[in-house]
């Protein structure tokens, strides 16, 4: 989390400070009109920033992942960046707008036309986009219009996943208009200073990536064709096992997850990986749990035989920061990744191989308020093959999976890292109440934010 912090407010800092360097007149604005010159070319340059580093991130690229932690957070990072671009778009849209209300209201004066001095004699290209100024202001307008209320529609928990995804890929070509505005726009002085070559930067990057989505080529080099070879239904916890054949998969990390594709109108979907990768038996497999209208659908609709998308893999939930003792904390469905690695460790025990630190000792606690026998009782047979201590907690017979029980079961927590998947608010209250022991939560606390929007 603290790096896509960093990276967010760096993004924010990098623009504003250029553009106070190419705007040192900044500082003499008297009159609400000499103000809005300025504020409307800031608003606007830190609006198409954030959403140009959107685009870019929208394309699910390899190479910051590591850094920023995994695929999850960035796109906390895209949502930070979406968010934030939304409300400088306003601020823009107001500092064009409030100051002529002012005026028809008689609060303000609009001032005389060429005060200030003489216009300087333009060039070809400064003369050419100033002849495109009235169509960069009516289209970007209606641009604006049409972001905020895609925005708005992805921020909504509730809407409908597969219209998200059809109307979330309508904000690349409200993208490519307001690059057009702001090309034509911009404060022409700017373009031969840093804040000029920075923002041209952005404005191409976020042009090809925008490209790329209304081609619908995003995710397109790491994606293969899985065929389903069985499938098998946990009634206690109400989770669809998929298993899939996947030719040409260039394998994965046990805790990483992936993209797939059953219904192309319903578009892409993450999963969590709850098998490790065998090169000799290239499968494939997710535990999916009917938390939504399309995932309830999945057994009805999945079919063995069927051809999948899969697109991945992604994800730093790993278990490779080699402590040698590990707290694991799988919440309800959140035991997915861990069942990866139990089935990794147990074949490596297997073949006399372990690739992790000697003498590690882990610890897993899987809370669930569903109970399936048959499940438990898998869990509890590859956590025995794989050498780990398993804790089970059900919440009508247990109670609630508390910081204190994990403790107390665990004596030499201080020196482990805990790894937790599952519900958001259970994440939360687990790491504030090892936060109030004094444990480095952002060390060896680790959370995968599986929320994809």
């Amino acid at each position: 989390m603290l790096n896509i912090q960093r990276a967010f407010w760096a993004s924010l800092i990098a623009i504003t400070a250029l553009w106070f360097v190419a705007a040192p007149d900044f500082y003499q604005s008297t009159t609400v009109f000499q103000w809005r010159l300025h504020m409307r070319q800031y608003t606007g340059l830190v609006a198409m920033g954030f959403m140009s580093l959107a685009m870019v991130l929208a394309l699910r690229p390899r190479w910051p992942e590591r850094w920023l932690g995994g695929l999850d957070k960035m796109y906390r990072l895209h949502k930070w960046l979406g968010i934030n671009a939304l409300i400088f778009s306003i601020l823009h849209w107001l500092w064009v707008n409030a100051p002529k209300w002012a005026v028809g209201w008689g609060l303000l004066e609009r001032p005389a036309r060429g005060a200030g001095g003489g216009q300087a004699q333009r060039g070809a290209i400064e003369a050419l986009l100033r002849t495109q100024r009235g169509l960069a202001e009516a289209t970007g307008e209606w641009a604006f219009y049409a972001a905020v209320l895609l925005i708005a529609l992805a921020l909504i928990r509730y809407f409908p996943y597969h219209w998200f995804y059809k109307s979330h890929r309508l904000l690349a070509i409200a993208y490519l208009v307001l690059v057009f505005h702001s090309v034509v726009l911009m404060e022409f002085a700017y373009w031969r200073s840093p804040i000029g070559w920075l923002t041209a930067a952005m404005l191409v990057a976020g042009t090809v990536a925008a490209f790329v989505v209304l081609l619908g080529r995003v995710g397109a080099r790491q994606t293969v064709t899985a065929r389903i070879t069985a499938l098998n239904y946990y009634e206690g916890v109400d989770a669809l096992e998929v298993s899939a054949e996947a030719p040409g998969w260039p394998g994965h990390k046990p805790g990483q997850f992936v993209f797939a594709t059953s219904d192309p109108g319903e578009g892409a979907h993450p999963y969590t990986l709850a098998s490790a990768w065998n090169p000799e038996q290239p499968q494939l497999t997710a535990v999916i749990k009917g938390l939504g209208d399309h995932t309830r659908r999945l057994r009805e609709r999945l079919r063995i035989g069927q051809d999948l998308k899969v697109e991945g893999p992604y994800g730093c939930f790993t278990f490779d920061d080699g402590s040698a003792r590990q707290i694991w904390v799988g919440a309800g469905i959140g035991i997915t990744p861990f069942i990866g690695r139990l089935e990794h460790m147990a074949r490596q025990i297997r073949q006399g191989r372990r690739n992790w630190p000697d003498g590690q000792h882990i610890d897993l606690f899987h809370s669930t308020a569903d109970v399936d026998e048959h499940a438990l009782a898998r869990l509890a047979a590859d956590a025995h093959a794989a050498d780990v201590r398993l804790h089970v907690f059900i919440d009508a017979q247990h109670g609630r999976l508390t910081g204190q029980r994990i403790r107390g079961e665990v004596p030499a927590w201080r020196d482990a890292s805990l790894w937790f998947c599952g519900p958001a608010g259970f994440a939360d209250a687990l790491r504030r109440d090892f936060a109030a022991q004094g444990f480095p939560v952002h060390q060896r606390f680790h959370h995968e934010l599986f929320q994809m929007r």
